[in-house]
């Protein structure tokens, strides 16, 4: 028996709804239906692909290996789909502040040019989203070096420090870098663009904390555990009582990027929303 369209929809459905009986409301057919279509795909491709547990159906290795690759085939079908409708849309990705209103007049450039719709959605695993096409691309901040995706630099942002309000360091005028490594230094390891190496080997920070998101990060900073850099567009966005933005000399700048799946190189829409993202002004 051949492969169809709706056996691959229907096992993704079961593996991510992780039982039958989500899965057939999700799909709107009976249970057993559902069960004979994964029984024929699990036939055709000769192998199981979901095992049975006590909680419901998890997918074997085999299986789990084709949802991975189903996933990113499905999202680039449903988006063909969806232009050759006239549905066309771009879902740009992003970690934490854009700079404003920069992001705001590239969705509106592109719509305009396009008549497409652009969606920026929240991420902090901008690589996994990315792989799983969950997004279309993204605007990230800082380098990323991973196989399966290109990028272009659209620009480089100034550093300022971020140190407690209650701190000595915040009724300085001006610090410079170096400064910064005196104090212990907290880092966002996930979505972050600051580094211990991002200051000389002679230099580097004594202490580092490390943490997972940019609330976390503004909190260790409020109470005066440690000092931080950020973007002058992210300290606008995110303001916090306790927290005091500093000018910083001599500190390197923070490059935001453009990423898209290697496969989409050619995608017309991508290239567009590439190209307008290098021609859209920043305030300055």
């Amino acid at each position: 028996m051949e492969v169809e369209l709706r056996h691959l929809r229907a096992f993704v459905t079961v593996a991510t709804c992780g039982t039958f009986t989500a899965a057939s409301r999700e799909l709107l057919i009976t249970q057993p239906a559902l069960t004979r279509t994964i029984q024929q795909l699990e036939e055709s491709v000769g192998t199981r692909l979901l095992e049975r547990t006590p909680h419901g159906v998890e997918p074997t290795e085999a299986g789990g290996e084709l949802l991975g690759r189903l996933r990113v085939v499905l999202r680039d079908l449903d988006t063909a789909l969806a232009a050759a409708a006239g549905n066309a849309g771009l879902r740009i990705g992003f970690q934490w502040a854009l700079p404003d209103p920069w992001a705001s007049d590239l969705l509106t450039a592109f719509e305009t040019a396009t008549g497409a719709t652009a969606t920026l959605l929240r991420r902090d695993d901008i690589v996994a989203a990315l792989h799983s096409g969950d997004v279309d691309a993204a605007l990230v901040r800082g380098e990323v070096d991973a196989s399966g995706i290109s990028g272009t630099l659209l620009f480089e942002e100034d550093r300022l420090a971020a140190v407690a309000a209650s701190a000595e360091l915040a009724a300085r005028a001006e610090l410079d870098w170096a400064d910064l490594a005196a104090h212990p230094v907290v880092v966002n390891t996930v979505s972050g663009a600051t580094s211990p190496l991002d200051w000389p080997p002679e230099n580097r920070p004594a202490q580092v904390i490390q943490c997972g998101s940019y609330d976390e990060w503004l909190t260790i900073i409020a109470s005066g555990r440690a000092v931080g850099s950020t973007t002058t567009s992210a300290a606008e966005a995110h303001t916090h009582a306790r927290v005091a933005h500093i000018p910083l000399r001599n500190a390197p700048r923070v490059a935001l990027r453009l990423l898209w799946p290697t496969r989409r190189s050619s995608d017309p829409l991508l290239r567009r929303f590439g190209e307008l993202a290098h021609s859209v002004q920043r305030a300055s």
